[in-house]
Formats: structure tokens, C-alpha cells, sequence
């Protein structure tokens, strides 16, 4: 019974002295720090508040046609509001639209003649409303935002003496985001995409480097397996990137202001183990390509492109074609950053994200078996 157990611990005391190796590696080099700990912060500040689908202060025409206090009360209501500003108030549409081809305006309102009076009968009554649609983005927003505010002031009772107008008022609730703030989808997205990429970067140059240094030789000569070998450079990172997680959020909460409403549990596992297995990425790219130049590009594109596009960070996956959805299953960063707005945001636990996080463990399995695997004990 001794002897599995003498392996056991003799493997272990290798694993130990490889991470030993790679941790004094990691200490001693301030630009592996600066990119594991400032690197995600920075990048985070940068894109949180750079990227941003909030738009307030749209610049808009009012065009009043009626010419009666209801008008009046109608336009007040648009200017009143932070998401919209009347830039100016004209007596003609094709005059707007002049304002909008020269860029001071993003829409017109248009108060039709006898607006209030079809108002004050009961019958159905209109607002136009004129768009510029070179933007779709901006357009969407200020069609949903303008439907909003003449929705909420429609909703007021308008009478006359001897009848009443009913009014159909519907209420509506937005949970886990009801100010539509673009940062509490963005930032969640935005942490999986920061650590992946810095991730996948960070271990990509750490085997290329043994090998540039002529260092993976000497390795060669000591009693260590490649599978140990690659427990051993995978520990210290791991350890690293569970600081950034954590700064990562800390920055997060304190400054977009990013709840977390769920199982802290479940999301310390759904981090762990996207952390291994975007390490185990870029530990695979570094054995393969044997090349710090090679390994840092081929990590960049393998991280940053795919996570964009295909990951649900900016585009929803059920729009994408089926084989594209497939492809996105198969990132890990589709499942980290769906279990992050389901812990953060929705208050999710282990029932909800169990499988996301059964995904998880089966990439980073995949990566580290494979990388073990390729790892040669031989120079070519």
C-alpha cells in the first residue's frame, strides 16, 4: 500500500517544485503582474465606460400643428425628459428634416391638427413621428424612448365638461435591470472577455519562453512528467487570475455599480474553472507554436475575436445561424458569461448554472488533457 501512495507523493512534491519554479518566474517579472493585475482593471475602466448603448439628450424637433394647451403640455413633456431635448420647436416638417440632414436633430415630433380635440372625444389620436435612420442604434432608442413619454402622458385623463375619454393604461415591470442601464449587460461580458484574453496571453509565452531560453532543456533532465510539468506552470496563473477575478469584480460593484445577487459559490466554481481553462488555451498555444511572436498573436486572435462575436458579449447567440450557435457552445466564454448575469444580476445559484458549469469543467478537462498530450519530452 505504500508504494501508490510514495508515487502520489513524489508527483506532487514535482508539481510543488515546478510551480515553486513558475511562481519565482512570476515574481521576478513586473510585466507578467502588470498584465495579470492592472491589465484587466485598466481594460475594464477603459471599455466600461467607453462602451455604453445609453443615449440621453437626444436632440429632437417639435412641430405643433394644434396649437392648443394639450400641444403645449405634450411638448413640455418631451422637453422635460433627460432622454430627449427639444433643439427646436419649428412650424414645419420639411424644416426639420433640414435640421436632421444637417445632423442638430435625431427625429421630429409632429402635433397633428386637432389633436386634442380627438383627444378630448375619445378617438384614436396620433403623434407622427419623423426619424433618421442612418444611425439604427440611435434611431431604435429614440423611438422607444419618444413611444415611452407620449405613452405616460396620453395615460393622463384629458375630459371635457359632460365626457370622459377612457384610457387603457398598461403597467410594466422590468426586473434585474429596471433602468435599462447598458453597463449591468456590458461589464458581466466585459470581465469574461478581459480574463480570457488576458488569460490565454499570459500562459501562451511561458512554455515559447523555455523554449527560446533553452531552458526546456534542462527540464528534460529532471525526473518531472509532462503532465506534471503542466500542473505544475498551470497553478501559480490560476492563483494569479483569481486575483484579477476578484479585482475585476471589485471594480465591477464599486464603480458601474454591478450587484451580485446570487451564490457566491456557484460563482467562485463558474470562475475557477474558466480561469483553467483559458489558462490550459494558452499553455496549448505556447507548446504548439514554441515561439513567444507566434504564441502572442495566435492567443490574441484565439481570445479576442471569437469572445466578440460569437460568445452572446454584444450579440444575442439565438440570433446567430445554427452552425454559429454551435461553435458558440463550444466557447467557454458563451457559458462564463451566461452564469455571470444569472449569479450577478438574477440571484442565480448551482440549479440554474449547473450546466454552464458542467461545461466549463468539460473545456478545461479537454484543454488540459490535450496540452499534457502534445507536450513532448524530446528537442526537434
Amino acid at each position: 500500500m505504500t508504494g501508490p501512495f510514495t508515487a502520489l507523493g513524489h508527483a506532487l512534491q514535482r508539481i510543488a517544485a515546478m510551480a515553486a519554479k513558475e511562481a519565482a518566474h512570476i515574481r521576478r517579472d513586473p510585466q507578467t503582474l502588470a498584465m495579470a493585475l492592472a491589465m484587466p482593471v485598466a481594460l475594464l475602466l477603459l471599455f466600461g465606460y467607453g462602451v455604453t448603448f445609453d443615449l440621453e439628450k437626444l436632440p429632437v424637433v417639435a412641430v405643433d400643428q394644434d396649437h392648443t394647451s394639450v400641444a403645449r403640455s405634450m411638448v413640455r413633456s418631451f422637453s422635460a425628459s433627460r432622454e430627449l431635448v427639444i433643439a427646436a420647436e419649428l412650424d414645419s416638417v420639411e424644416k426639420g428634416e433640414a435640421l436632421m440632414r444637417e445632423g442638430r436633430a435625431v427625429a421630429v415630433v409632429v402635433i397633428p391638427e386637432g389633436f386634442s380635440r380627438a383627444l378630448a372625444r375619445g378617438e384614436r389620436t396620433q403623434l407622427q413621428l419623423v426619424v433618421d435612420g442612418a444611425d439604427a442604434t440611435t434611431a431604435l432608442q429614440t423611438i422607444n424612448k419618444a413611444d415611452a413619454i407620449a405613452s405616460t402622458a396620453l395615460s393622463l385623463p384629458v375630459t371635457t365638461p359632460g365626457q370622459g375619454a377612457a384610457r387603457l393604461v398598461v403597467d410594466t415591470w422590468t426586473l434585474y435591470n429596471p433602468a435599462g442601464r447598458s453597463a449591468l449587460l456590458l461589464v458581466p461580458g466585459l470581465m469574461a472577455f478581459i480574463l480570457a484574453m488576458v488569460c490565454v496571453l499570459l500562459t501562451a509565452l511561458t512554455v515559447a519562453r523555455e523554449w527560446e531560453r533553452g531552458s526546456m532543456e534542462q527540464l528534460f533532465t529532471t525526473p518531472i512528467r509532462r503532465g506534471e510539468l503542466i500542473l505544475g506552470k498551470l497553478l501559480p496563473y490560476v492563483g494569479l487570475g483569481i486575483l484579477g477575478v476578484l479585482l475585476v469584480l471589485a471594480v465591477g460593484a464599486w464603480v458601474f455599480g454591478v450587484p451580485i445577487r446570487g451564490s457566491l459559490l456557484t460563482l467562485a466554481v463558474a470562475a475557477l474553472l474558466f480561469l483553467i481553462g483559458m489558462l490550459a488555451q494558452g499553455l496549448f498555444i505556447s507548446v504548439i507554436t514554441k515561439n513567444q511572436m507566434v504564441a502572442t498573436q495566435v492567443g490574441t486572435l484565439t481570445s479576442m475575436l471569437p469572445i466578440q462575436i460569437l460568445s452572446g458579449f454584444i450579440f444575442p447567440v439565438a440570433n446567430m445561424p445554427v452552425p454559429l450557435q454551435v461553435v458558440a457552445q463550444v466557447m467557454p466564454a458563451t457559458h462564463f458569461i451566461a452564469a455571470l448575469r444569472g449569479i450577478l444580476l438574477r440571484g442565480n445559484g448551482l440549479r440554474e448554472q449547473w450546466q454552464h458549469l458542467l461545461a466549463l469543467a468539460a473545456f478545461a478537462l479537454v484543454m488540459v488533457v490535450i496540452t499534457s498530450a502534445k507536450f513532448r519530452r524530446r528537442l526537434d
